[in-house]
């Protein structure tokens, strides 16, 4: 397995035991989608990234200067 490939679980722990201030038996007691539905609390749902229409619709509206 790569590097990249890797789960992160360093940073996982980080914002379970720093941000959420979890004990241990709690974090690793929770579920992927718990432990993600806590994180999202902390910072809110990221937005989508935008689909062609919605870019198109954007490069319209505010198309490049020469």
């Amino acid at each position: 397995m790569s590097d990249a490939a890797e789960f992160p679980w360093r940073e996982l722990m980080a914002v379970g035991f720093g941000r959420l201030r979890l004990d241990s038996a709690a974090f690793w007691a929770m579920t992927p989608r718990e432990l993600a539905a806590a994180i999202e609390g902390l910072g809110g749902v990221r937005p989508a990234a935008p689909d062609r229409a919605m870019l198109d619709a954007l490069m319209r509206r505010f198309p490049d200067r020469a």
